[in-house]
Formats: structure tokens, C-alpha cells, sequence
């Protein structure tokens, strides 16, 4: 099994050896191979998206199974359900291509990890919440990652890439799994195209 995923850029990129590490708790002889396809800094629309999907399907040395498209709702679509239809739309009726979102942005995963991100920080900032996922456009999760960063006694500045990476090591993914609802529909469809039965999802 081969799953090609569109994602935004390095931060996602980062995000995938955590990623892999939880489906094989999960998938033991089933792990798919996981491709991840940088976009660097918004995935294709309209003609273009349909048509690098379908060369995914269908490219000769290595066609994918699947394809999902990881997009942050921020700032391009104004809800999770419209990203989902205009990238469904513009791809048309192909049931290998699935569309999951980052509500806001990615960075919405990593707000559970709160505690550890005052550690690494030296911040002792309140927590966005308890859903991470209605941190809405007005200070969306980047932003307000970028800010702590910026603030803390032990840190100058967000790097996605880096510091993503750092938030996530040593941690437990299903913490942000059961904190963000979308997370866990991607994480779940994964696991589904990988053949794990219904009851066996996460709940």
C-alpha cells in the first residue's frame, strides 16, 4: 500500500516520522509506505490539483493507492467542510483522492502538548483552550505559537520545522489524536485504507 500525501510544507514534513511511529503501533505488518508531497506553502487548486492527483494514481514506477490532500483551512478556505468540498470538486469523482484538513493550521496539533511548549520556551503563558482545533482565524495556532516563542525566556523565534520536530519527540500522538477531531479522521482513514476494520478505528 502506497499513500501519497499533498501537504503544505516542512512542518508537515516534520511531522511524519511522529506519524509513522503511531500507525505501527497500530499496523503491525500492514504499514503502508507514506509519501509525503511538499507543496511549499499551499497545495495546487482548480486543474492543477486534479491533475498532479491523477498523476499520483497513475504513474508508472510507483502508482499510488491513494492520495490524501493535508490542507491548513487558514487562510485560504473559510471553513474545514469548504476546504473539503472545493478540493473534492476539483478533482471530481475519484474515490482514491480523500481531503483532510489542519483546522486551523497544523499547528492546531501540537497546542496539547501545551505544558512542553512553556518548557522549551521558558513561557508561562495560559493554554489556548482544551480544543485545539476552535483556535479560530482571528489569532490562529501558528500565530500564536509564534508569539510564545517570541516571548519565552529560553527561545527566540518559531521554526516550523525545527521546532515541530521538538514539540512532538518523545510524546505520546494520541494526546493530540484525542484533543483534535480532524487529526483523528486523517490518522483514521490511514488506518481504514490499511484495512482495519471499523470496530478497530479510534474511537
Amino acid at each position: 500500500m502506497r499513500i501519497a500525501i499533498l501537504v503544505e510544507g516542512k512542518t508537515e514534513t516534520a511531522f511524519l516520522p511522529h506519524l509513522k511511529r503511531f500507525l505501527q503501533t497500530r499496523l503491525s505488518g500492514r504499514m503502508p509506505k507514506l509519501d509525503t508531497m511538499p507543496c511549499n506553502g499551499g497545495l495546487p487548486k482548480e486543474g492543477r490539483l486534479k491533475r498532479d492527483v491523477q498523476k499520483l494514481l497513475a504513474n508508472r514506477r510507483q502508482p499510488a493507492d491513494a492520495v490524501i490532500a493535508l490542507t491548513d483551512v487558514y487562510p485560504e478556505y473559510q471553513t474545514a467542510e469548504d476546504a473539503k468540498e472545493k478540493m473534492k470538486g476539483w478533482v471530481g469523482n475519484e474515490e482514491r483522492f480523500f481531503v483532510h484538513v489542519a483546522l486551523h493550521d497544523f499547528e492546531a496539533w501540537l497546542l496539547p502538548y501545551w505544558e512542553k511548549i512553556c518548557r522549551l520556551t521558558g513561557s508561562n503563558r495560559s493554554s489556548p483552550g482544551r480544543n485545539p482545533e476552535q483556535v479560530n482565524h482571528t489569532n490562529w495556532p501558528a500565530r500564536r505559537l509564534a508569539e510564545v516563542y517570541r516571548t519565552g525566556t529560553k527561545s527566540k523565534s518559531y521554526i516550523k520545522a525545527r521546532d515541530a520536530g521538538r514539540i512532538l519527540k518523545d510524546e505520546d500522538l494520541l494526546v493530540a489524536i484525542n484533543a483534535c477531531p480532524e487529526l483523528k479522521a486523517f490518522i483514521n482513514r490511514i488506518l481504514e485504507l490499511c484495512g482495519v476494520e471499523q470496530g478497530e478505528l479510534i474511537p
